[in-house]
């Protein structure tokens, strides 16, 4: 049995060490910008630049592989990402870090593209659903370790862009030695938004929103925590229980959806996170303890959501259609994550609450419509609908990853 997933772990360590590099450096550039002085307009357009390179890359990065081939078009992607982060290390300018983020969140397109296409090729119908859960394991407990780096280093220092470098080039090693065979082409993403609301209406409006406040919250959200003045190791902490605190309550939040109209469960969360949000805002913690469990409780409801909603769509997409539909909600999530940094910075020019404010206005839009809808449009009865599925809290995955999700068999065996 080991055998059989031998090739799986070697791609999976690639996938750690870039992960881990990608949380690491995510959380450095703002930590340190903030150290520098920069605005908070530059430190908001270093994430929309991150996310716009990464829709990008999601659109081009296929032609690229396709065109070099999986190991070495991964070898380019993982070595500009080391040489990038070593580029943000040498020259601190917030200008070049704006486009040198674009460039990162590009790369990182190509890299994971590459990756879930390869984990693809080498899950069967009988061990998918092993596999997925593998790679969202080591999604979250990689990004998670990244980050927990920068509590243990001096973010005003060179080393931690160093390690940065040093975890990308990493992720080189298992698919530069491994003797698999390479996987077929990458396939070109399309991205249908008519098409996608007249499928589900709250869902394509929904991953929009949720894009806006959870883009909003990765990128600032550690500034924020250096605002308020809690200690670096804290900020750490707090970034990676707000992903963790979602990722737990999916499950829960998935099954009652389950049971009942998902919208209904969808609304309740988006009030939930606004109000946790606003509570914080007028609240203003101070305590680095106090401000972690608010957070935690805020990213259980926040990040709960995009599950939900790429579930209600799927009830409405006939099966065939999975990886299309999943695939087009998660790039409406990009762009929304390219608007988020920027209204956040916006807000926070009040006080550092303020990015509080920017993700309530999301969630409370979200409640709203999708309580509207429900008034307009029958639920899918539950015997019709396809079993809740988790997906990842934060966008560490691209549309490649979707055919990796246990339930494309039903493509393949159609």
């Amino acid at each position: 049995m080991f055998a059989t997933y031998r090739p799986i772990l070697s791609l999976l360590r690639g996938t750690a060490f870039l992960l881990a590099a990608s949380g690491l450096h995510g959380l450095l550039l703002p930590l340190r910008g903030q150290q520098e002085g920069f605005s908070t307009a530059s430190l908001g357009l270093m994430g929309t630049a991150w996310a716009g390179g990464f829709v990008a890359g999601c659109f081009f990065a296929p032609r690229l592989v396709r065109r070099a081939g999986h190991v070495r078009a991964f070898g380019a992607f993982a070595a500009s990402g080391a040489i990038i982060a070593l580029l943000t290390g040498l020259i601190v300018n917030e200008y070049i870090w704006i486009l040198l983020r674009a460039f990162t969140g590009f790369t990182m397109a190509g890299a994971f593209m590459v990756i879930e296409s390869w984990l693809n090729e080498k899950a069967t119908n009988e061990n998918r659903g092993t596999v997925f859960g593998l790679y969202m394991m080591v999604t979250y407990a990689s990004i998670m370790g990244g980050q927990m780096i920068v509590a243990g280093g001096d973010v005003m220092s060179a080393s931690l862009f160093m390690i940065t470098g040093i975890l990308f080039c990493l992720s080189l090693i298992p698919t530069a030695v491994s003797t698999q065979s390479t996987p077929k082409p990458l396939q070109d993403v399309k991205l249908d938004v008519k098409s996608l609301y007249a499928n589900s209406p709250v869902s394509a409006v929904a991953c929009l929103l949720i894009g806006i406040a959870n883009g909003a919250w990765g990128t600032l959200g550690a500034v924020y925590g250096a605002r308020i003045g809690i200690p670096t190791a804290e900020i750490a902490l707090m970034m990676s229980l707000v992903v963790i605190a979602g990722a737990a309550m999916q499950l829960p939040a998935g099954r009652l959806s389950d049971t009942t109209d998902r919208r209904f469960v969808l609304a309740g969360a988006a009030f939930g996170a606004a109000l946790v949000a606003l509570m914080i805002f007028l609240l203003a913690p101070r305590s680095g303890i106090f401000v972690i469990v608010l957070t935690a409780a805020y990213g259980a409801f926040a990040y709960t959501l995009y599950s939900i909603a790429v579930a209600h769509a799927n009830d409405h997409a006939r099966a065939e259609d999975f990886v299309k539909v999943s695939g087009g909600l998660l790039l409406l999530y990009g762009f929304g994550t390219m608007i988020g940094p920027l209204l956040g910075a916006a807000l926070m020019g009040l006080r550092p609450e303020g990015l509080f404010i920017a993700t309530a206005l999301a969630h409370l839009s979200l409640a709203g419509y999708t309580l509207l809808r429900i008034r307009a449009r029958a639920p899918v009865p539950i015997e019709n609908r396809d079993a809740f599925k988790t997906q990842p809290a934060d966008r560490a995955v691209t549309p490649e990853a979707l055919r990796l999700d246990p339930r494309r068999k039903v493509e393949t065996n159609g």
